[in-house]
């Protein structure tokens, strides 16, 4: 079996998962025809022009990156070019059907799902690890609904109600990632500020620190929290999202959000230097243990029920 065959045969599995992941499946893709073209020793400018695409469209096929995946015509003069062999481009054009298969959050319009949060929800889906850093509120995947309520009002004060509930509905379905069978593995540093910023009420409060504690239990859930007498955390000034894929050649992919956009990182001296804030991050934080006993002191002291 030759090496190209050898790295295709390992995406097979991928054919037969139960959610098709086509932010995943168009990045194998992407790979792999990349790979393809440099075992033919060719660049890209030199294949774009065989085939008569330019270099960014080459380059957009190749990054997995656009909202829908690239049409089945312009993958096949691709493998015709690099001199692809029957069973490595069935395997690739079957991965590329499988992209464009419907997902649970494509019903969800594009004024709540712009391209680039399709893209990270669709990363977050995909992912083998996510680690987060948040420094102002719960990470997404692990608030409430009435939180995420009091989150979105805050926002978009002057959003209709139906908008919240919907914003609310999809940040829900987006969290039951975490309770898959084959659910990645979250490893959450939040600032302690965050449990005392109170959004929505105390009761709030308390369900979302309490929800915390309990996801926390979770084998596949990590959480830790850098006290506020840290005083030279190595903390950055934005929320922080890293992905990483695990054994596919894929690259990690660093997530920085902003008010109505966000940046992909995913040149590997830019990714690897995140890695190392959040590796610091971690040292600075509590434990995972200490973080959920502070977890509770705080429900404690700060958001007890009323006698």
């Amino acid at each position: 079996m030759s090496a190209a065959s050898h790295r295709i045969s390992r995406l097979e599995p991928y054919l037969d998962r139960p959610e098709p992941a086509p932010t995943l499946l168009k990045m194998l893709v992407g790979v792999q025809l990349a790979g393809f073209r440099e075992d033919a020793g060719l660049s890209q400018d030199q294949a774009a022009r065989s085939v008569g695409f330019s270099g960014a469209k080459l380059s957009r096929i190749e990054s997995g990156k656009g909202r829908r995946p690239p049409t089945e015509t312009d993958v096949r003069a691709l493998l015709e070019l690099y001199g692809t062999d029957d069973y490595e481009a069935s395997v690739l054009l079957k991965l590329l059907q499988r992209a464009g298969e419907p997902v649970w959050w494509q019903r969800y319009d594009k004024r709540l799902m712009p391209e680039w949060f399709d893209r990270l929800v669709g990363l977050q889906e995909a992912a083998a690890t996510i680690r987060t850093f948040e420094i102002q509120y719960v990470p997404g995947l692990l608030q409430t609904a009435d939180y995420t309520r009091a989150v979105v009002e805050r926002g978009l004060p002057n959003a209709p109600a139906g908008e919240v509930q919907r914003r609310v509905e999809l940040r829900m379905r987006r969290a039951q990632l975490l309770l898959r069978e084959d659910a990645p593995q979250l490893w959450a540093v939040i600032d302690e500020s965050v449990l005392l910023r109170v959004l929505g009420d105390r009761t709030v409060m308390r369900d979302q620190l309490d929800h915390l504690a309990k996801m926390a239990q979770r084998p596949n859930v990590t959480l830790q929290i850098v006290p506020l007498n840290v005083t030279n955390a190595s903390a950055p000034a934005i929320p922080v999202t890293y992905l990483r894929f695990g054994g596919l050649d894929l690259p990690d992919v660093v997530y920085l959000e902003h008010i109505r956009s966000a940046n992909f990182l995913e040149d590997r001296d830019e990714t690897e230097e995140y890695r190392i804030v959040l590796d610091r991050l971690a040292d600075e934080a509590l434990t995972p243990r200490e973080s959920v006993e502070m977890l509770r002191r705080r429900m404690d002291e700060r958001y007890a029920l009323s006698s």
